[in-house]
């Protein structure tokens, strides 16, 4: 039996409108939580197409949290930019 080892999907953020990326480039460019400024630059690299391992390098983030931004913006837009408490993305809820 043949083991096919492959590199993970990419993980990309939802397609957002016009209205979604001109709310996102504000938010980082004139927020003034570093959370919320930082989230909200790592959803609008993945919105212009940008790889985890590119937006990793370039905002000196792990990957984890790059997936964990994404992932929580797809699933609750704009609220997942928000902090809260911990300063780590929201979690998906576990049924």
């Amino acid at each position: 039996m043949a083991v096919v080892v492959g590199r993970r999907p990419g993980v990309f953020v939802r397609p957002v409108c016009m209205e979604e990326r001109r709310r996102l480039q504000r938010i980082s460019r004139a927020a003034e939580d570093a959370v919320r400024l930082r989230r909200a630059s790592v959803v609008t690299m993945s919105a212009q197409g940008q790889p985890v391992p590119d937006i990793t390098s370039l905002m000196q983030v792990s990957a984890d949290y790059a997936r964990d931004v994404i992932h929580a913006f797809n699933e609750q837009g704009f609220e997942a930019l928000d902090p809260r408490g911990s300063g780590a993305p929201p979690r998906p809820s576990v049924p």
